[in-house]
């Protein structure tokens, strides 16, 4: 089960689905097979509108790919991967479902907190920079909110205003939704060495054909609105063995690729996971199995090996 994020669509993992599914077409082992389950997520591309589900967030989308994925297909246990919101969708699975899974693959390592407080959308919580950084480290800091704080600060406080005008206007739309696949992606300011134009075009009509860039969007407020509680209190939270795949360009500010893993486990988010891979590229930015998918499919074969 693959689980994408904002503002992807399903088409983000296309480069990854043959791998996985047909390792040996691609030198790989062929007893390394996996079905791919890809959902669209909910509110997102066909995934919409929904009209009787206005709460929709990413720990009620892991109950209903739970249901699809032991009800609906019949799988005794599964495996699970995601990358941003995907990631905390599949963190939830981990978590609440543990016993029915093999394991999880994520993007990210976040806690499934992430979007619970009053100040979700402030990614320094209301602190100042602290005086005393160094120089570069300050503005990597910068840079980092400037990337990401508009963004959320827009979905968690005023989702809908906004909707009105991406769903009026296609151009409008577009400059939205282009703008974090440019800043997000590590393109080295030349998006189309990530995206081509055709690239770029199939993402952006999967949301304006479908009407859903508000529903996508109104994702993030659910996730505060509705915030995340605990199903038990043991630790780790997830536990499902986890991998993690961490990339260069989403490094901390004053973290180099070769210390990002020990970054990670000296942090507080390293107890919440039952991790069991780590790796760190330095190659790559947010949309991870579309910017390096031999990478993904490399770390997510190595924490599945055996569990199965």
């Amino acid at each position: 089960m693959l689980t994408h994020g904002w503002p992807w669509t399903f088409w983000h993992w296309s480069k990854v689905v043959d791998p996985l599914a047909d390792p040996g077409a691609y030198g790989a082992d062929p007893a390394e097979a996996f079905d791919v389950i890809v959902p669209s997520f909910p509110g997102f591309g066909f995934s919409a509108p929904l009209p009787n589900h206005p709460d929709m967030n990413f720990w009620k989308v892991a109950d209903l790919w739970h249901t699809l994925m032991t009800e609906t297909l019949g799988h005794r246990r599964y495996a699970a991967a995601g990358c941003d919101v995907g990631a905390l969708v599949t963190g939830q699975l981990g978590h609440k479902y543990a016993s029915e899974l093999h394991g999880i693959h994520i993007g990210s390592g976040q806690k499934l907190t992430l979007f619970n407080g009053d100040r979700a959308w402030d990614l320094s919580g209301g602190s100042p920079i602290p005086d005393g950084l160094p120089s570069d480290v300050r503005a990597g800091i910068v840079t980092l909110e400037k990337r990401f704080a508009v963004h959320l600060a827009a979905h968690v406080l005023d989702s809908s205003t906004l909707a009105y005008g991406l769903s009026d206007s296609p151009a409008g739309m577009l400059a939205w939704i282009l703008q974090r696949w440019v800043s997000w992606s590590n393109n080295g300011g030349d998006i189309e060495t990530v995206f081509t134009k055709d690239d770029l075009l199939t993402h952006a009509m999967i949301f304006w054909v479908s009407n859903s860039i508000g529903t996508s969007i109104r994702t993030y407020a659910n996730n505060n609105r509705y915030p995340w509680t605990p199903s038990h209190d043991r630790q780790p939270v997830v536990e499902a063995p986890t991998g993690i795949t961490f990339v260069g360009y989403e490094n901390p500010p004053g973290v180099s690729t070769d210390r990002r893993v020990q970054h990670f486990l000296q942090s507080d988010r390293a107890a919440w996971y039952n991790h069991v891979n780590l790796t760190a590229h330095d190659r790559g930015g947010h949309f991870i199995p579309w910017e390096i998918p031999g990478e993904w499919v490399d770390d997510l074969r190595r924490t599945f090996r055996g569990r199965r």
